[in-house]
């Protein structure tokens, strides 16, 4: 079974206040991306997994659009939730007063049981703030420990959503500047570095509490391979990755994890990147990279029938 995953993030800001939403409304315009994924069959593929990552404010109307479908066309297509808050609800201590975070509980609460942990943006975001705090650039020691504390924060939240039962897209990468180099002999062990600390201090505890029949899925973002205007990874360095993440696993979870490809995955390159053995789908945000940039349901299953080809 492959799994394909897609960010919807903060994709429904229209046009017209400088997102790329095509759509005024955006309520109306995420009930249209899940009825125009389920009429397209998107839940119906075979040997595919399809899950959309929403901001919290669409997660209902989308629900709601889902719920109006016949259950046998909606198939195995699910909606999940772009964060979850470090912090939960525990009985007889914290009700809820956390405002403009994301409790897991009340994602649960809402039928919400996918959640992407550590996106990208997320890591950028947390680093930002510590850096707000104490200037951390050019100082002995401080990147370093700032880098830990995010990890600290990132596997938190991971922990919460897994606590309660949810499942859970965990993203690991690299930076242009972990990377280094375009040469191997560079970039390799600087890469395995970054991913050996992302899997240990965060990974690893999330597997070590996996219930039966939960999941816990790794996407790999080549941060620098990110975005319009990005040359994304090629298969021989995703292949080479993908396969230093299953080893890591395997060291320090004691499993195998699935790995998807989060490093502008497009139709033209889609296979390609199903030949690597070690990747096990993708994580898609852009599906038009061209402008208008945009996500678009028939570019996406144009995306998904190239993979599996």
């Amino acid at each position: 079974m492959k799994e394909i995953y897609v960010n919807l993030k903060r994709f429904e800001v229209p046009r017209s206040m400088g997102g790329i939403c095509p759509a005024e409304d955006p309520v109306d315009w995420i009930r249209q991306v899940v009825k125009e994924t389920i009429g397209l069959g998107l839940g119906r593929l075979e040997d595919v997994d399809v899950t959309y990552f929403l901001p919290e404010a669409l997660l209902v109307p989308a629900m709601e659009a889902i719920a109006e479908e016949d259950p046998e066309q909606v198939g195995c297509f699910k909606l999940g939730c772009a964060g979850v808050f470090r912090e939960d609800v525990e009985p007889g201590k914290n009700f809820g007063a956390f405002t403009t975070n994301r409790p897991a509980a009340s994602l649960q609460a809402l039928g919400c049981n996918w959640v992407v942990v550590g996106h990208s943006e997320e890591r950028a975001d947390k680093l930002s703030a510590l850096a707000l705090y104490d200037a951390i650039a050019g100082m002995p020691g401080k990147p370093d420990a700032a880098v830990s504390a995010v990890e600290r924060m990132i596997s938190d939240e991971m922990l919460c959503a897994l606590r309660r039962g949810m499942d859970v897209l965990y993203c690991v990468g690299e930076t242009e500047e972990q990377k280094g180099s375009a040469d191997p002999a560079v970039y390799e062990p600087r890469v395995r570095r970054v991913l050996r600390r992302q899997i240990e201090e965060g990974v690893a505890r999330g597997a070590a509490i996996l219930r039966e029949g939960q999941r816990l899925c790794i996407a790999y973002e080549p941060i620098w391979a990110i975005g319009p205007g990005k040359t994304p990874a090629t298969g021989d360095y995703v292949a080479f990755v993908s396969g230093c993440i299953k080893e890591l696993c395997r060291e320090l979870c004691g499993r195998e994890l699935p790995i998807v490809y989060g490093g502008g995955l497009k139709e033209e390159n889609a296979e390609e990147i199903a030949s690597v053995k070690t990747i096990d789908g993708g994580f898609v945000a852009l599906t038009k990279f061209t402008p208008p940039i945009c996500f678009d349901v028939r570019s996406l299953k144009n995306i998904i029938s190239a993979y599996m080809r």
